[in-house]
């Protein structure tokens, strides 16, 4: 399990980078013209995508639950969570058809290989299996809808990051519901709470005392030393 584990992470490492990379990215005319239509950054179309890739994996994930799960705790679990990504894409879905974005129509594939183990695993083996993928699935995902939140300039991008916010923290708790798991496993916080103060003081100090601190700047600063931290710690792993 731990080798699994730590395949997981790596997959959610790269996961991370890509969607931090998107913010970095952030196509400089919505700065330089906010009175003008809002249009979708990278960091949006990260969002719609990673919204719809988790609804492609996770459906089928919770239906195999529904059906092969050892404990009902699962069975249960895995039932409704399939439910709610149900609605949840189709949220994704209307938002990107309001937006005029295309999205993948198919999951990646470490999303493949991991349904993959969970059509090949059964009983106990089934129940860690499903619990632990897609806690860690979540985990990752969750800090990125914040980030997306708090920099987007599109209203249809900002609501369905609220949506997303709610289902992932329940699916989480429910995940956790059942005891298996693994908390010493899941790596640690990427950048700590108590940094940010010191982070937001670099970003501004290098920007220096004429020009005030641009609000990309700081989610450049902030993610990047997030991609860093995650990156660091599934060396650790590895190891």
């Amino acid at each position: 399990m731990n080798r699994l584990v730590s395949r997981s992470y790596r997959g959610f490492a790269a996961a991370m980078a890509g969607f931090v990379a998107a913010l970095v990215l952030l196509p400089s005319a919505a700065q330089a013209a906010p009175a003008g239509p809002t249009q979708l950054t990278a960091a949006d179309q990260a969002l719609l995508d990673g919204v719809r890739m988790a609804g492609l994996w996770e459906i089928p994930a919770g239906q195999m639950a529904a059906e092969k799960g050892k404990r009902q705790r699962v069975r249960d679990i895995g039932a409704e969570i399939a439910k709610q990504h149900v609605e949840l894409d189709q949220l994704a879905v209307e938002a990107a058809n309001k937006l005029g974005a295309q999205m993948p129509n198919e999951p990646n594939a470490d999303q493949k290989q991991w349904l993959k183990e969970m059509q090949t695993s059964s009983g106990d083996r089934f129940d860690q299996t499903f619990v632990t993928r897609l806690r860690a699935a979540h985990g990752a995902i969750f800090p990125v809808i914040g980030a997306v939140r708090a920099s987007t300039r599109d209203p249809v991008v900002r609501k369905l990051a609220d949506e997303a916010n709610k289902f992932v923290g329940d699916h989480m708790t429910m995940l956790e519901s059942t005891g298996l798991v693994r908390y010493n496993e899941l790596p640690p916080p990427a950048l700590p709470v108590t940094q940010d103060d010191s982070v937001l003081a670099r970003a501004r100090a290098n920007a220096g005392p004429v020009a005030p601190v641009n609000s990309t700047i700081i989610w450049v600063v902030l993610l990047a030393a997030l991609a860093t931290g995650a990156i660091a710690t599934i060396r650790v792993f590895r190891r």
